[in-house]
């Protein structure tokens, strides 16, 4: 007797010369922007989904909204795993194309700061990654996370205006640097004025800050594996608020310190906060970004979380206990 997974139908050899099997079905939405991955990736997930039994299916996009459509086509069509090739934005789309669906997400991780497969606990090997997601060699499971919503925009891991926004539309090379090309940015812009900001979270009274940045994560890592907001978890109902005000000679120092160490320490140079709706005004207009995509520039940014809406495919370890519950089967 022949057992599969539900997906598309496979027509194969038995006894009668028309045994029909079920396989299981995967689409892959691989980011062709980035030199190279669509010849380079392309071969390699049909090889692997091939090897291990799955049908596949690609779709090879330029745009993030093409990848939203691709990875949600593919789950009302029937797909029973989408795989994300790319970078944080691709990442993103996907997200946001099979979020409430039901259909796992599953990552190949193949940007500069890989923020939710690293938080995940994805290994950053292509072929290490794909064996994660097709779940056949490493021992896997469907996890349920939250996603977050910026201003209509779908977010797996961080949001802000400020500072951090400019940050992300001054990198440059990105692709060939990596995570040094943020650094180099950053000190760049170090000597931004702050700005005053008006935060509410939830139903509380606002509260009046002067900072450089204000951020709002669903994940708490920046670029570098570096825990901003060491407190937030992809699973807890709840978004982490990051409010950096560093002044003084050394401010940039001690706050840098801080988050190298994990520390919990708070004062007006770094104060966290937790919500489920993060209200920010800003008085004059700034740069905004969201997973690292820079949005249009604005005074105001909007945040809200969406609780176990998204699945996705993680390596089993004693470390994912903390990021989702198992997806019942």
């Amino acid at each position: 007797m022949v057992t599969a997974a539900p997906g598309r139908l496979f027509r194969g050899p038995g006894a009668a010369g028309n045994l029909v099997v079920s396989m299981p079905a995967v689409s892959f939405v691989v980011n062709g922007s980035l030199a190279g991955v669509s010849g380079r990736f392309v071969p390699l997930c049909r090889e692997v989904a091939a090897r291990h039994g799955w049908t596949a299916e690609f779709h090879v996009t330029d745009k993030a909204e093409a990848g939203v459509a691709a990875a949600r086509g593919s789950a009302l069509d029937g797909a029973d795993l989408v795989v994300a090739v790319g970078g944080d934005g691709t990442v993103r789309g996907c997200a946001e194309g099979v979020a409430g669906t039901g259909v796992p997400l599953g990552i190949v991780p193949h940007g500069t700061a890989n923020l939710l497969a690293r938080t995940l606990g994805i290994p950053g090997h292509p072929r290490a990654a794909l064996d994660v997601a097709l779940g056949r060699r490493r021992p896997t499971e469907d996890r349920l996370i939250d996603l977050a919503i910026a201003d209509r925009e779908p977010f797996t891991a961080m949001a802000g205006m400020g500072l951090d926004a400019a940050v992300v539309s001054g990198t440059r090379l990105k692709h060939q640097f990596g995570w040094f090309a943020y650094a180099i940015s950053g000190a760049a812009h170090l000597a931004n004025p702050p700005t005053r900001f008006t935060i509410r979270l939830d139903d509380n009274p606002p509260i009046e800050r002067t900072a450089r940045s204000v951020v709002v994560g669903n994940s708490g890592l920046l670029p570098g594996g570096f825990a901003l907001l060491p407190d937030a978890r992809l699973d807890d109902g709840v978004l982490d608020v990051g409010v950096l005000a560093p002044h003084g000679p050394f401010g940039w120092t001690r706050v840098a310190t801080r988050v190298l160490t994990h520390s919990h320490h708070q004062d007006r140079m770094l104060e966290r906060f937790q919500a489920r709706r993060v209200e920010i005004t800003s008085c004059v207009t700034l740069p905004r970004e969201v997973d690292g995509e820079v949005i249009s520039p604005g005074t105001t940014l909007t945040v809200t979380v969406q609780p176990s809406t998204l699945t996705v495919r993680v390596p089993l370890t004693l470390r994912q206990t903390a990021i989702g519950a198992p997806v019942k089967r």
